[in-house]
């Protein structure tokens, strides 16, 4: 048996900004947009297009709309790995993303927490190798 981790939902009010910030920010790329209809989409974005894990873009609605931008109840909920943590920080600061704090460095890498567009908090890190 092989099972592996395949999409992660994550919330958003509007599907297009969240394509263009994941785009823009993160460098993602769009694996899908499919319509589903009643205004509904099938979108999967990663941070390339060969990832074994993807984001299931997915707009919340009724009681889901409480929980974005706190998918995580405040707590670093994403982990964004880059094997150039300078490069990715730079251009992120240039794309607007706000860092809560200057790049660390702990025993298991160099790490800084980001905010993403709804204010879910998410660590760039580069792994020690």
């Amino acid at each position: 048996m092989n099972n592996r981790l395949g999409l992660i939902a994550f919330l958003t009010d509007d599907y297009d900004r969240a394509i263009s910030w994941f785009q823009e920010a993160l460098q993602f790329v769009l694996l899908e947009d499919t319509d589903m209809g009643h205004g509904k989409r099938w979108v999967r974005m990663a941070p390339q297009h060969d990832a074994q894990t993807a984001f299931l873009i997915a707009r919340a609605t009724g009681d889901q709309r409480r929980a974005v931008g706190n998918q995580a109840g405040g707590r670093v909920g994403h982990f964004l790995f880059t094997d150039d943590f300078d490069a990715m920080y730079a251009h992120m600061t240039k794309a607007g993303v706000t860092f809560r704090e200057e790049a660390r460095h702990e025993p298991y890498g160099t790490v800084a927490v980001f905010e993403d567009l709804h204010g879910n908090l998410w660590d760039l890190l580069q792994p020690k190798r």
